[in-house]
């Protein structure tokens, strides 16, 4: 089922006892598509818009106007129950009084499916996501990663067109998050339904989705797949909010040909061979740095950490918009012992380059 939205906007009024008395614009102008059978990420931080995206895909929430189509269907003023929808909710809405059966045949129950049908679904969907196990228990006897697994196998029963998963994994521990998350994904390859996932979660956005939607105050930032938004974000707030540990910036110049961070040429600019000087910002990515006892750019060393396979270099520099400057180096690496300060090399392709005022990307 591929998913079309088409300038779509939605406009709440200012909240009551609120001193702004201005029209909050949760998502303005939103046009994209979701290809068929793909697991796409709405990313971005809290008050992006992402969930509101979701709701108005499930039919939750009206938008004010556009249009959203799943395949050539206009859907935008369709119940949420006729669009052919799976929702899962971040605290999985779960009926407590029900074993895990009926929880999952809840669906089919509405909808009338005979009883034996409905519990032959109920233990595929179950089977799928391999609780198969769990069926009579109720979902307090259930671990949280076993509860998700009940929310889900509920909205696949149906077999929907779309999944919606609203910060499925919000709720977990870090280690379930990371095996949860690696099941979404193999529960979505294997049936090919098309899937939209909202989190504010880099890191699990880029783990599992086909295609990622970076969101900032209800604009779209960037479109693509994850390790190309990484490796060629379109502005500033892609580039940071993207990575960890996040990029490193610097308060710089474009001068003759070069990137200067504090009066040190760290790397070469041919587009600016034959401009005036510029204020620009510099992002370093962290696995960017290469130690060079000869190499053009100083840090002064503030400690280090070693982790497993890579050393983690933290250091500080004057130009830096942030405390601390991280550079991630091989743990084989040998560095001297108690020096105050390093020297690197930058690869070019982990640096670039922003408007300071525009935030914009900027052609090194």
């Amino acid at each position: 089922m591929k998913i079309t939205l088409q300038n779509l906007t939605k406009i709440f009024p200012p909240r009551k006892g609120s001193a702004d008395k201005k029209d909050v614009y949760a998502v303005n102008d939103m046009s994209f598509e979701i290809p068929s059978g793909k697991l796409v990420g709405l990313l971005g931080p809290s008050g992006c818009g992402k969930s509101t995206t979701l709701f108005m895909l499930s039919g939750l929430e009206m938008p004010t106007s556009g249009k959203i189509l799943f395949d050539d269907q206009d859907v935008t003023d369709l119940a949420p129950e006729k669009r052919g929808i799976g929702l899962v909710f971040q605290n999985y809405a779960l009926y407590p009084h029900m074993t895990v059966e009926k929880n999952i045949m809840f669906p089919l129950t509405n909808m009338r499916v005979p009883k034996e049908k409905a519990k032959e679904k109920a233990l595929d969907a179950a089977r799928l996501v391999q609780i198969e196990e769990l069926m009579n228990r109720k979902p307090s006897e259930l671990s949280g990663g076993q509860q998700q697994r009940v929310a889900i196998a509920r909205a696949l029963v149906k077999m929907p067109n779309v999944l919606l998963l609203d910060e499925p994994l919000s709720n977990l521990d870090a280690r379930l998050r990371l095996q949860t998350r690696e099941e979404i994904k193999r529960i979505q390859t294997e049936t090919g339904i098309t899937t939209v996932f909202v989190t504010h979660d880099q890191e699990e956005a880029m783990s599992i989705c086909d295609i990622m939607v970076v969101m900032k105050s209800g604009f779209v930032q960037q479109i693509g797949e994850p390790q190309r938004i990484y490796d060629d974000p379109a502005n500033k707030f892609v580039a940071n909010f993207l990575g960890t540990p996040p990029i490193n910036l610097f308060h710089g110049t474009t001068a003759g040909g070069y990137v200067l961070i504090g009066g040190e040429a760290v790397a070469e600019s041919p587009s600016s061979a034959a401009e005036e000087p510029k204020n620009v910002v510099v992002g370093v990515r962290p696995e960017g740095f290469v130690y060079d006892p000869e190499g053009p750019f100083t840090l002064r060393t503030d400690h280090i950490e070693v982790t497993g396979r890579d050393k983690t270099v933290i250091s500080r520099h004057d130009a830096s918009e942030k405390p601390l400057v991280r550079s991630i180096i091989d743990a084989d690496i040998p560095l001297p012992e108690g020096a105050n300060e390093l020297r690197f090399r930058l690869k070019p392709n982990k640096v670039f380059l922003f408007d300071a005022e525009t935030e914009e990307r900027l052609p090194l």
